[in-house]
C-alpha cells in the first residue's frame, strides 16, 4: 500500500514530531492503510516509545500531529492495541 501524497509530504515533519517525543518506528494502520479511509477517517498511528517515555509522550504527539496534519490522530503502542487485533495490526501497518 502506497501512503497518500499529503502524508507522503509530511513525512519528514511527522517522524520529527514523533521522534521529539521519544517515538520510533512510526507506521499508519486502520483504514488508511487498508486503502479504504473516507473523507472523515481519522489517521491511526502506530509508535514504539523509548524508554522511559510516558502516556504524557503519546498525548503530545496526538496533539503534534493533529495540528500538523489538521485531521483527527489516534496514537497507540502495540502493547496498548486490544488483543483483538494485536496481532493483525502491525502485519498490516505501513512504515513511513
Amino acid at each position: 500500500m502506497d501512503l497518500p501524497e499529503g502524508l507522503k509530504e509530511k513525512r519528514g515533519d511527522i517522524l520529527r514530531v514523533a521522534a521529539s517525543h521519544g517515538a520510533r518506528d512510526v507506521r499508519i494502520f486502520g483504514s488508511l492503510a487498508r486503502n479504504i479511509a473516507g473523507p472523515t477517517s481519522d489517521i491511526d498511528v502506530l509508535v514504539a516509545l523509548a524508554p522511559g517515555r510516558s502516556r504524557l509522550d503519546m498525548i503530545a504527539i496526538k496533539q503534534d500531529l493533529e495540528d500538523l496534519l489538521s485531521c483527527e490522530v489516534d496514537v497507540v503502542t502495540e502493547a496498548a492495541l486490544s488483543p483483538y487485533i494485536r496481532e493483525r495490526v502491525p502485519r498490516q501497518a505501513v512504515g513511513l
